[in-house]
């Protein structure tokens, strides 16, 4: 069997690539040119470069694969030029998905995202049936995802397609080069550059995990059904409280009202727009801090045979790996 990974250099991709290895499939991995591979080093697979907005690298990355992993995402909470993440996200993913059933791939799995689905008030877990819509979702990431996703289903009932979709939840753990948006939370925590916190929550999995419950969908998912891989629910002063617990640095912190960090995300949005690079925190991201974003897994559990070890696994392995890598 050999399947496409796209994004495979990535966070999630990586860890998916190694489950994949670890199952006895070929893998065949999609990167942009010149993007970080330190993920990939020594790994045995096949290496083709290409863009989701190019069909010809497309074309030639689904050539004689039998599944695919469609990992890859433009993950920015802030861009210059949003189109681009739109390109990427939205029409790349329909280009990928045509050209791999063009290619006759007899199985196919999406990542999309929570950031697609609803959320319950009272900080309620929600599930895949959690309605959502577009004019609810803060910020281009989301946005795209969502329309992705809607995307994605049109195309599997136009086509019946042989595919599923997962919406992994917030993976942490090892091997997070960039690091993502919530590595940096556990990165700037080791540094001791988080005096202060607001009054938000997210559903928190080890990357493993959700690698593996990649795999399952692959393997148990019902062609057109989405499935959460998710872990626990945690706000975010439980998480900076576990990480302070694991290294033995307590910590006083200060809550700060949402209101009061949107003028100084507002500022850093400015600064951004003349340096052009991401800011540390966006008007999206503090507006979508006013909702816990807890979820369920109880679908891929009960499906799939999905399972998440405790969060503090993940935030160890996190804490080690960023040690180790010196990024400390």
């Amino acid at each position: 069997m050999k399947s496409l990974v796209t994004g495979a250099n990535g966070f999630v991709g990586s860890a998916v690539v190694r489950c994949l290895l670890a199952a006895g499939h070929e893998v065949r991995a999609f990167v942009r040119p010149n993007s970080d591979r330190r993920n990939l080093v020594k790994l045995p697979i096949e290496t083709i470069e290409g863009d989701l907005r190019d069909v010809t690298s497309i074309k030639r990355a689904v050539a004689s694969c039998d599944s695919l992993f469609h990992v890859a995402a433009d993950y920015r909470l802030w861009v210059p030029n949003p189109s681009i993440m739109y390109d990427v996200n939205v029409n790349g993913t329909k280009s990928l998905i045509l050209e791999s059933a063009e290619a006759g791939m007899d199985r196919m799995v999406y990542t999309s995202s929570v950031a697609t689905l609803g959320l319950n008030p009272n900080s309620l877990p929600a599930d895949e049936e959690t309605p959502s819509n577009l004019a609810s979702i803060a910020g281009h990431y989301k946005r795209s995802k969502f329309l992705a996703e809607q995307l994605v289903q049109e195309l599997v009932r136009e086509h019946q397609l042989p595919l599923v979709t997962v919406n992994p939840s917030t993976p942490i753990g090892p091997r997070d080069v960039k690091p993502t948006p919530t590595g940096r939370i556990v990165l700037d925590t080791l540094r001791g550059k988080m005096p202060a916190y607001v009054d938000t929550g997210l559903n928190v999995a080890h990357v493993d995990d959700i690698a593996y419950g990649h795999l399952l969908a692959y393997r148990f998912g019902k062609p057109g059904e989405r499935y959460i891989l998710g872990g626990d629910n945690m706000t975010l002063l439980q998480i900076l409280q576990t990480i302070d617990e694991l290294t033995c640095k307590p910590t006083k912190r200060r809550s700060i009202p949402v209101k009061l960090m949107l003028p100084i995300a507002h500022t850093m949005e400015v600064i951004a727009r003349i340096t052009k690079t991401e800011p540390r925190a966006t008007v999206d991201s503090i507006h979508m801090a006013k909702k816990k974003m807890f979820f369920t897994s109880a679908k891929a559990e009960r499906e799939l045979g999905y399972q998440s070890r405790p969060a503090v696994h993940a935030i160890q392995d996190a804490i080690d790996w960023f040690k180790s890598a010196n990024y400390c």
